[in-house]
């Protein structure tokens, strides 16, 4: 269902009534915060327009979807914010008539930036066909459990390799993660104080009118690759402190084997588990 398209940060997921293109972590802007360091850049957002734009034109989707951050700023929107994002989308908007937007943890105040007949959902995601789509940043919704498949973005997953002269570089990757999907259920079902009555499975379709179906999570680099991330062969799950943790709850839960997650280039070359990427960070 989930098809990334190599070599970029992207993907198209194909139901039966369309083909839809799936992109996180725009963070238009973010030159802006670089700018306050003293360090600065012309803008970038022409280059990751003219990026998507080609994609668009190559694999003709019927419908985008961004899984949150479109732009940089967290609660409200900059100066260069309140230029780019529009005309940003504008022009995307000439070569596709669909765009559904799923709020991240940076889209405070995003909805005065989007041109009209821009949709946006709430973090917790939507299905589409066999896949749950949310952000990360938050628990995502019990209707996503009728999913098999969930992807998300927010963490900007990289993994790190370092030489034998110690020089470290590192490369973005897609995450394929084993999910209990059973684990996940009473853990949101816990989280939205919903009391399990008789059996799990009842009461996810007494309430949510879903039957838990939910094996896997993918986790999709950031289309913006400008932004780096934490090295996630560097993190462990468990850290002491909350700054060694990996983010987003789903990720940190139980419900995840983070630990066995195996990781692809964006050619699709497969690099083995974080276990054992581990000793190359």
């Amino acid at each position: 269902m989930i098809t990334p398209i190599s070599p970029h940060p992207a993907a198209i997921i194909r139901t039966q009534k369309a083909r839809i293109m799936v992109i996180a972590d725009l963070h238009i802007g973010w030159e802006m915060a670089l700018s306050e360091r003293g360090i600065h850049i012309p803008t970038q957002t022409p280059r990751l327009l003219g990026r998507l734009t080609n994609l668009i034109s190559t694999y003709k989707p019927e419908k985008l979807i961004v899984l949150g951050d479109v732009k940089h700023t967290v609660a409200t929107a900059e100066i260069g914010e309140w230029h780019d994002v529009p005309e940003f989308f504008a022009e995307l908007k000439k070569q596709i008539k669909e765009i559904w937007v799923i709020r991240g943890n940076h889209d405070g105040n995003l909805e005065p930036l989007l041109p009209e007949n821009i949709k946006i959902l709430p973090g917790t995601g939507t299905n589409i066909g066999e896949v749950g789509l949310f952000h990360g940043h938050q628990w995502p919704s019990p209707t996503l459990l009728q999913s098999k498949t969930l992807l998300m973005g927010h963490v900007h997953p990289v993994v790190a390799f370092r030489d034998p002269a110690g020089f470290r570089t590192t490369k973005q990757v897609w995450v394929k993660v084993a999910c209990n999907g059973a684990q996940l259920a009473k853990i949101l079902l816990q989280k939205h104080k919903t009391k399990i009555e008789k059996t799990l499975k009842e009461t996810l379709r007494k309430h949510y009118k879903v039957k838990p179906r939910t094996v896997q999570l993918f986790i999709i680099p950031p289309f913006n690759d400008f932004l780096g991330g934490k090295p996630l062969n560097r993190i462990k799950p468990n850290g002491k402190s909350k700054s060694e943790k990996i983010v987003g709850p789903v990720l940190r839960s139980e419900a995840v084997d983070i630990e066995n997650a195996e990781t692809y280039l964006l050619d699709g070359t497969f690099l083995g588990t974080l276990n054992q990427l581990r000793m190359l960070g």
